[in-house]
């Protein structure tokens, strides 16, 4: 009699785990972003070019060098900040000077954003400088969108394809 009890208490138990853990998987229901929204992610790891060019070393240069050290070329290692910005139907979105990451400034910029935009058809201009310029854009992308409510869309970049939306 009381092992029955004991099964009987068991299956009452596991049965109370379980329905808690089937109303909790539904509610509260979790909305990342408000309704009839949809969100762009941009998020890209991209490295700009040398802050300075490479020089050739003189002879004497070489000769002050260990035997071990002796590169004919003087690369200094900092990169450039890339410069970046997002219109979203010709209004600014979003513009970020990105420093490059790493000790001595070497490895690549990042990014990562998160925009709620409303839903519809929108135009992305997007515009990155990679390089020594002063002024201007090295990449420029314009994409018409159609973000659908409770949809993310992100935006990647690769330096040989240009920026990518998927």
């Amino acid at each position: 009699m009381i092992r029955a009890l004991r099964y009987v208490g068991q299956a009452a138990v596991l049965a109370a785990f379980v329905a808690a853990v089937g109303f909790f998987s539904g509610k509260p229901s979790l909305r990342p972003f408000p309704e009839g929204e949809a969100l762009l992610k941009v998020s890209f790891s991209h490295g700009g070019d040398r802050k300075v060019e490479c020089r050739k070393r003189t002879p004497e240069e070489l000769a002050e060098l260990a035997a071990n050290m002796r590169s004919a070329l003087d690369c200094p290692r900092e990169r450039v900040e890339l410069r970046f910005e997002i219109d979203l139907d010709g209004e600014p979105l979003y513009q970020a000077l990105l420093p490059p990451t790493g000790l001595a400034g070497d490895g690549p910029s990042r990014v990562y954003e998160r925009f709620a935009l409303p839903a519809g058809r929108h135009v992305l201009d997007l515009r990155l400088r990679d390089s020594r310029r002063s002024e201007g854009f090295d990449h420029v992308a314009r994409r018409a969108v159609e973000f659908d409510a409770g949809q993310s869309v992100a935006v990647d970049f690769r330096g040989g394809e240009g920026f990518i939306i998927r």
